[in-house]
Parts: C-alpha cells; sequence; structure tokens
C-alpha cells in the first residue's frame, strides 16, 4: 500500500498538479445548492476556508488560507495551468536574454482593475518595491531578492528604491533585471507577492486589504462580501480578461472551525467541498470515507512539509543534543497510521517529494538521510544536552498549535505522549487562533510550535530559503553563517549541479547538524468533492484553484 502511494506522489507531483477526481453521483443529478447549472446560469461552488485570512494585501500574506482567495481576487504576470505549466496571464508574451538576467514582459491592454481603471506596468513596479520596502516589513521581501538590488533595498542599505530591479519602461511593458539567472522566475511571478497593485487606490487607502468594500483588485473574481469571522463571498468579474473561461458566478467560503461540522455540511450537501487546502476531514472518519466510493473521498501528494518549530533562540532548546533528542524521540510511521490516516509518509528532512532536482526529485537524488529514530540514542543525547545546560531534568515543555484544526491537537497529544514515556518529559498543550498563532510565532514567543510548509515554486530552494537569517519566514531564531552563504551560491550560481548540491548541503545543515526543526511528515492532501464539481484542481504543492471550475449535472 505504501509503495503504490509513493508512487502515485512521485508521478502526480512530477506531473505539476493534481486535477479533482470524479465519483459516483450521490445527490441524483441535484446539484445540491438550488441553483441552475445550465449554460449562462447562475453557478455556485460553497467550500470552508476555516477562519479568517490574516490578510488579503498580497504584500503582507502569508499562509495557505489567505492564498486561496488573494488567487481568485488577483492575477499575476502569469499563472499556473491544471497541467502545472506556466501561461501567460496579464503579460501576454516576454523576452529573456542570452544570460538570463533581464525579463522584458508585455502586458495585455484590455486587463482592468476592478474599478475601471486599466491594469499598468507600474502597478507592478509598485506592488513589487512596496513589498520590498523595510517599513512594510513583508514576511515574504525575501522572494524578492531575485531582483538586482531587492535585498539590498529591503536591508535598508540602498534608500533609491529605482535602483530595485524592476520598472516599468512603458505602460504596458515591464523590464525585470535579476541577481542570476533563475530557471524558475517565471513561475515565481505567479505567485501572490508579485500580484500587482493599484497605486493610486492604495495610496490613499492604507487599510485597502481590511474590507470587502475597500478592496480594488483584478482577477478572475471580485470580493464582495467579507462577513470577518463568519463569510467571504467572492462574484465572478465581468470584465476579467478571461471572461469566458470562468464558469462559476459566486463562490461562498465558509469560516466553520469544526471538522465534524464541516463533513456534516457536506454529507448534507450545504458543501461542495471539504477538507483541503483549508478545511479539515476528522482524522477518525478518513478509514470510513476511504470505504465508502460515493463520499468521493480524495488523497493526493502534494509537495508540503509538516513539522515542529524549535525557538532556537530560547533556553534549553538552542542546545542541539536537545532538540535532537526531542526529534528522535517520536514514531513517525506511528502518528501517520494512528492520527493523521492520511497515507503521509514520515519526514526526515525539509524538502518534500516531488519537488525537482537536477535530472529528477530531488529527493531521490539526495535522500533525506540525516537522521534516525533512535529512543535509546535520544535519551544518550538528552543527557548530555541537558548536562552542557547545568539541568538536572528538562523544564515542562510547551507545545503551541493553531486552530482551527483538531488533527493539530491530536498531533500534538500524541507527540507530547511519546515525549512523557521516551524520555520522561512533562509536557503541556496551547492552542491559539489562526491569526494570533501567526503573530506568535513570528515573534518566537514559543517554544515548540506546530508549522507546516508547501511548495510556492516547483524547486527546492522554497523550501531552504526561508531558514536564512534575513528571510521574513523565518519563525525559529536560526542563524547560521554557512547555512546563509550556500543559500546565497545557490541565488548565484547557473550552474544547476552546483545549485542542488548547495541546497542540499544547506538542508544537511539544518537538520542533520542542527536539528533546527523537527520533521514529521511529507502531507498528502485529502478532501472531499461533490461529483458534480469539475475543473476545480489541487495543485502540486496543495493549493486550490477554482478559477476555471464549474457545476455540472
Amino acid at each position: 500500500m505504501k509503495k503504490g502511494i509513493f508512487t502515485l506522489l512521485a508521478f502526480i507531483l512530477v506531473m505539476g498538479t493534481v486535477l479533482a477526481g470524479c465519483g459516483s453521483n450521490n445527490n441524483n443529478g441535484n446539484t445540491g445548492n438550488g441553483e441552475e447549472t445550465s449554460e449562462g446560469a447562475e453557478q455556485v461552488f460553497r467550500i470552508n476556508l476555516s477562519s479568517d485570512p490574516p490578510s488579503l494585501d498580497p504584500g503582507i500574506a502569508q499562509d495557505n488560507t489567505s492564498f486561496t482567495v488573494l488567487r481568485a481576487i488577483y492575477e499575476g504576470l502569469t499563472r499556473i495551468d491544471a497541467e502545472g505549466n506556466v501561461v501567460p496571464a496579464v503579460a501576454e508574451k516576454w523576452d529573456v536574454s542570452k544570460d538570463g538576467l533581464t525579463y522584458v514582459f508585455k502586458l495585455r491592454e484590455d486587463v482592468k482593475w476592478s474599478n475601471g481603471e486599466p491594469v499598468k506596468a507600474s502597478d507592478f513596479e509598485f506592488a513589487w518595491k512596496r513589498a520590498l520596502a523595510p517599513e512594510t516589513a513583508s514576511p515574504y521581501a525575501y522572494q524578492l531578492y531575485y531582483l538586482k538590488n531587492g535585498a539590498e533595498y529591503n536591508a535598508g542599505d540602498i534608500a533609491d528604491a529605482d535602483q530595485v530591479g524592476v520598472k516599468a519602461t512603458g505602460d504596458y511593458e515591464l523590464t525585470v533585471e535579476l541577481n542570476a539567472p533563475t530557471p524558475y522566475f517565471e513561475s515565481l511571478v505567479s505567485f501572490f507577492t508579485y500580484y500587482p497593485l493599484n497605486e493610486k487606490h492604495v495610496s490613499e487607502n492604507p487599510n485597502f486589504a481590511a474590507d470587502a468594500e475597500k478592496m480594488v483588485t483584478n482577477g478572475a473574481f471580485n470580493i464582495s462580501e467579507w462577513s470577518h469571522g463568519d463569510k467571504i463571498v467572492l462574484t465572478k468579474n465581468p470584465d476579467f480578461f478571461e471572461a469566458d473561461q470562468v464558469h462559476l458566478t459566486k463562490v461562498q467560503m465558509s469560516m466553520v472551525e469544526d471538522a465534524i461540522t464541516e463533513l456534516s455540511m457536506y454529507q448534507t450537501g450545504e458543501l461542495d467541498w471539504a477538507g483541503r487546502p483549508n478545511g479539515e476531514i476528522p482524522t477518525d472518519q478518513i478509514p470510513a470515507l476511504k470505504d465508502d466510493p460515493e463520499a468521493n473521498l480524495q488523497i493526493k501528494g502534494i509537495a508540503s512539509t509538516y513539522y515542529y518549530n524549535f525557538n532556537n533562540a530560547e533556553e534549553p532548546f538552542d542546545n542541539v543534543k536537545i532538540r535532537k533528542a526531542l526529534s528522535m524521540a517520536i514514531d513517525r510511521q506511528a502518528i501517520i497510521d494512528n492520527v493523521t490516516k492520511g497515507d503521509q509518509l514520515p519526514a526526515f528532512g525539509m524538502v518534500s517529494p516531488g519537488i525537482q532536482g537536477q535530472n529528477g526529485e530531488f529527493r531521490e537524488e539526495y535522500p533525506d538521510k540525516y537522521f534516525e529514530e533512535n529512543v535509546e540514542e535520544a535519551k544518550k543525547l538528552l543527557a548530555e544536552g541537558l548536562a552542557e545546560k547545568g539541568l538536572d531534568k528538562l523544564p515542562t515543555v510547551n507545545i503551541l498549535y493553531n486552530t482551527p484544526g483538531d488533527g493539530h491537537k491530536k498531533i500534538a497529544e500524541a507527540i507530547a505522549d511519546m515525549w512523557r514515556k521516551n524520555l520522561g518529559i512533562e509536557v503541556e498543550l496551547d492552542s491559539q487562533e489562526w491569526g494570533v498563532f501567526l503573530q506568535t510565532r513570528t515573534s518566537l514567543n514559543y517554544q515548540v510550535s506546530r508549522a507546516g510548509w508547501g511548495a510556492d515554486y516547483n524547486d527546492p530552494m522554497t523550501f531552504i530559503d526561508m531558514f536564512t537569517s534575513t528571510s521574513g519566514n523565518n519563525d525559529i531564531g536560526f542563524n547560521n553563517a554557512e547555512y546563509d552563504a550556500l543559500v546565497q551560491e545557490a541565488y548565484s550560481t547557473d550552474d544547476p549541479q552546483v545549485r542542488m548540491d548547495a541546497m542540499a548541503k544547506a538542508e544537511k545543515i539544518l537538520i542533520e547538524d542542527n536539528m533546527a526543526i523537527l520533521p514529521i511528515y511529507y502531507y498528502t492532501g485529502i478532501w472531499l468533492q461533490q461529483d458534480y464539481v469539475k475543473n476545480v484542481v489541487i495543485d502540486y504543492s496543495g493549493n486550490i484553484d477554482f478559477t476555471r471550475g464549474s457545476i455540472e449535472k
């Protein structure tokens, strides 16, 4: 069974995306939402978002909940289609210099903001420089370090934004200069930090992303209602430049935190989709759902990793032997078999399977053999680490996890039980609402915290550069000069093999040498979809794209 799942995971992720499957009709031909679905009639797609997006500002957002909404209401220079290919979006074409350092994007002239104004190259220049500006404090600013002088401007070493390598060289022409050839840059500009912003509107409305009525967007959908803590409603954008490809007329996003309630809503026809990417299927229901063909349960491998953060800057977790002991003392397969039950794969590294390497998958070329589970060795390391810290025993360890998500609690309980039994450690659990949790983690106000990371683009760097000392997503207090140098080497070289070797060495430093994080498993995407939902895509990293989906009887 496990071999079959791994083969499926590898195949799907190399292809770059996962298409949502179709099962038997369990609604007797009824859409279940009371809407006719003939050509031109209203089509409503209902999904659970679970919680409020912490931010719908593309320059500030950093999480999957926000991205689910942003992907629908904004459009970048490119987008990733259902087959995982980079296709033109706002940019209708582009030219790349022979040295790979200069891109010239030619923008479509028929793209409009939701207030009717044209989307221009200057809107991209403004958005990118705004994300890099130190005062913005964008957690994803480092994603723009590929731009010439991007890192220097973000660090405050350069005060003049005009020196950053992005410039509107015409109303509909954007010229981009890079520090080094970046083979995945065309994919990278589809990411939300690279979305445009209406400069005039944002400048006049500092809180432009706080409410539906304040937002000016350019995507397939407009945000027509945002009842905080309750729901978000999106409506089809009639002026979208590819409106003929958008069949859904409305998307209703609930904010139901309880997994049992979400499943019940799906089973009673109140939701068309449940589970991945923002909802949750109760783990104890997964075995029964697997056996029920009418449930339409989908389990697909995705390029994402579930792990725990250690606060490397706080005692006693600043001791590598203590971190290694905690990591070696848990049984990952037992967590998968008894808690998550979703055919995940045990993780002993950070980069997930399915991410491209030099000649195949990175994980196949560089296996994650950085450590082994070993309780006796863990006991020895813990004793040595405590002695180095001058401690007789480890103080009570606090594990912080977020809500919603009952699965996070169950995983924390399982790990706490393993630490108690194997190492004699006392553990307490704390939970916080998603937005508060992100703030707590970013401020390093924790000991051990739940974390997960999905690929932003199909290259190992998406899992590696987040742990540099200058990364806004480095929520573990990890600061390693050799690690930073290896990331910089991978950034700057045009030799693919040198790039891969540098990133593999960096991952070894992160995991084998420092155990800066505690890897637990490589995700699978688990969701339920009504059989009348067509062409809704869960991509290679586990994000959803419903912009070209439809409701069909």
